[in-house]
């Protein structure tokens, strides 16, 4: 099994410059700028890319070669930038509710949100 490989120890931004890379596509040459044309695509546009991402990752796993899974990973993750930006949102805030669940058991978790879900749709 490959050892896994960690951020350095002082922090890694590399997330936070992409996104503001990502961000400046914003009404920028969708014939210059693959973002700036999926931005003026729209959102399904945008939603339909992560999904094929997501699915390319799914496949990339089955077959089991590490450097497919980790370049099919990374497209997931660029393109979920790309989602993040069009709704207004950062990777810093994906990040923040990773660290608020690290504490926390999986099934805790779910079963957390399944009573948050439950009292909203309830109006409570």
């Amino acid at each position: 099994m490959n050892e896994p490989v960690s951020a350095p120890a002082t922090g890694d931004d590399t997330l936070a410059r992409l996104a503001d890379v990502v961000d400046s596509r914003h009404g920028g040459d969708p014939d210059k700028s693959y973002v700036a044309r999926l931005f003026h695509k729209g959102t399904d546009a945008i939603l339909k890319k992560v999904g094929e991402e997501a699915t390319e990752v799914v496949m990339a796993a089955k077959d089991g070669v590490p450097e497919r899974i980790v370049g099919e990973v990374a497209d997931l993750w660029f393109h979920s930038l790309v989602a993040l930006s069009h709704f207004g949102l950062r990777p810093e805030q994906v990040l923040a509710e990773l660290r608020r669940r690290e504490g926390l058991s999986g099934l805790e978790e779910f079963a957390l949100r399944k009573l948050v879900r439950r009292e909203a749709s309830e109006g409570g």
